[in-house]
């Protein structure tokens, strides 16, 4: 009798223990589907938790994510920046980095960030020149003397080069990719969807934010 009192004591104190611990038990792994980086990549505003998205405009897997990106931006709180960076790892994707950055500069980017995704992606068009890109910035009311002013400035050059430099400090793999607070890279491959990546990068999130309020 004695032991089996000892038994469902036990069971009341170490079980409760048990389902505690399963509950704080992280849902997600370092190496599995994140990548803590080697040195972390200083952040635009320190203040709050940055998050960025590694793109590409030539890329369909990006243009697909485009959809279930948008409103996952949307919803982020005030204490999250969300940050777009270009990938380059070849010079017609610097080319299309070129086109992100002067849009962001002549403050169009919220218009033609879609046009240029759907030219690519939709149109077929390969946008491997200046002309080409400036066709399509004019389609969209940019004048073309002030397009090539600032596509050839040497601001949307370094632009370029922080864009190439960060990318690399990432470990970037391909695109699209997460980067969360300059500390944690995610793909898809590891998460089995873009929504899983979206859902590791939310738990990033908190997991920063609690660091920060601790």
């Amino acid at each position: 009798m004695r032991h089996y009192i000892s038994n469902f004591l036990f069971a009341l104190v170490f079980l409760p223990l048990v389902a505690c611990h399963a509950e704080v038990a992280e849902p997600y792994k370092a190496g599995v589907n994140y990548e803590v980086l080697p040195e972390p990549v200083a952040t635009a505003d320190p203040s709050k938790i940055e998050v960025v998205e590694v793109f590409w405009y030539g890329c369909s897997h990006c243009y697909a994510f485009e959809p279930k990106l948008n409103p996952w931006v949307a919803a982020l709180p005030e204490d999250v920046n969300f940050v777009r960076v270009p990938a380059v790892w070849h010079p017609t994707m610097a080319l299309h980095a070129k086109a992100y950055f002067t849009a962001r500069a002549l403050k169009v980017v919220d218009d033609l960030h879609e046009h240029i995704f759907e030219a690519m992606n939709l149109k077929k068009q390969k946008l491997k020149n200046e002309d080409e890109i400036a066709k399509l910035f004019e389609g969209q009311g940019v004048d073309p003397e002030r397009f090539s002013k600032v596509f050839n400035s040497k601001g949307i050059e370094m632009a370029v080069d922080l864009a190439t430099s960060k990318q690399q400090r990432y470990r970037i793999q391909g695109t699209p990719e997460m980067v969360v607070n300059g500390k944690y890279r995610i793909s898809s491959r590891e998460n089995g969807s873009q929504e899983g990546m979206l859902k590791v990068a939310a738990y990033l999130i908190k997991k920063e934010r609690a660091a920060m309020n601790h």
